[in-house]
């Protein structure tokens, strides 16, 4: 069987479909299994083993767009997934050619419109966590998964081997970068948390940062009264190594987040705009800090509030300390 996963972006929810592709894998072990994505996500899914090949959609040109229907029609799929549920992806699975095209109903697509291009649709059950969503969704091939498998390959980290040779052996990862500024928790505010860390548990904190997001780290770094430094610049796989030997994160909304908890990261996370019911951290004994229920801007960039009441802002750092206490607490204490 030819099987076609599309799922463009972004990086968040490419970790939240690894689940439901984990568990195509396992039982189809024969299949040919691709993956149709943004060009900029390639990297990711090259850590993935699962998975036969990645398509890269290059540009959001027609010309891209034709490039990419011969690739995908040459490979004569038999199903095509559209995990995303967008105009946009379910128009890329049906050029696909595949005899089958399945995706979400009407009520659980992003986009309603979407569902006019499948062949089959799936309910995305109610309302609960978008990784068993995608999981409903291969269930339109019989496909089920009594656990959530995150399959990452591990490979070498240049940026992990020079926090090694600096004699950091043990830290934890703090993450204050968004593409939102609504997600942004205060850079001073994770600044005194890394001290805390350092005098609490014994933690060195490593700031992690991706494009553009240099001073920001550099803040955070520098309200941290010499318990933090700044990470080297990271790639995908090396945040993937960098989450496998830290002992925890904190973090708001962010790729990133996601990556590390799919590795068992202990994860504090920080929600303001986003609900973390559909997308926080799956694992039951990772804690959240959620402002959504009481949030005006639900999924909007920047809040609307003024200042002193922009929502991720309430949250304070006796409960970011109180949450690392909790999560870092031996099971049963």
């Amino acid at each position: 069987m030819n099987i076609l996963i599309v799922r463009l972006g972004s990086l968040g929810d490419l970790v939240h479909a690894l689940p439901a592709v984990s568990a195509l894998r396992h039982a189809y072990p024969d299949a040919r299994i691709d993956w149709l994505v943004d060009d900029i996500h390639r990297e990711f899914l090259e850590l993935v083993p699962v998975l036969t090949s990645t398509v890269p959609l290059r540009a959001r040109t027609t010309a891209a767009w034709l490039a990419v229907r011969r690739a995908l029609r040459a490979q004569r799929y038999d199903v095509a997934l559209d995990f995303q549920g967008l105009l946009k992806s379910a128009a890329l699975a049906r050029l696909s050619g595949a005899a089958r095209v399945i995706g979400f109903d009407a009520e659980a697509a992003r986009e309603s419109a979407a569902a006019w291009f499948y062949t089959e649709r799936q309910s995305g059950g109610e309302g609960g966590h978008v990784i068993d969503k995608n999981l409903a969704l291969v269930g339109a091939l019989g496909v089920t998964a009594r656990t959530k498998a995150f399959p990452l390959r591990q490979v070498d980290s240049p940026a992990l081997a020079a926090l090694r040779a600096r004699g950091l052996d043990r830290f934890a990862l703090l993450n204050g970068g968004a593409a939102w500024p609504n997600k942004r928790w205060p850079a001073d505010r994770f600044g005194r948390v890394a001290a805390w860390l350092r005098d609490r548990h014994g933690l060195t904190s490593v700031v992690v940062w991706g494009p553009g997001e240099t001073e920001l780290a550099q803040a955070i770094a520098g309200a941290a009264s010499g318990a933090a430094v700044v990470a080297p610049e990271t790639r995908v796989a090396d945040l993937v190594a960098l989450g496998r030997a830290a002992g925890l994160m904190v973090s708001g909304d962010t790729g990133p987040t996601h990556i590390v908890a799919a590795v068992g990261t202990p994860v504090v996370a920080l929600f303001g705009p986003t609900n973390p019911r559909r997308n926080g951290p799956w694992d039951p004994r990772d804690i959240t800090l959620a402002r959504y229920d009481a949030c005006d801007c639900h999924y909007e960039r920047r809040c609307r509030r003024e200042a002193e009441r922009w929502c991720l802002g309430t949250i304070g750092e006796h409960e970011v300390r109180q949450a690392i206490d909790d999560r870092l607490a031996p099971a049963g204490a």
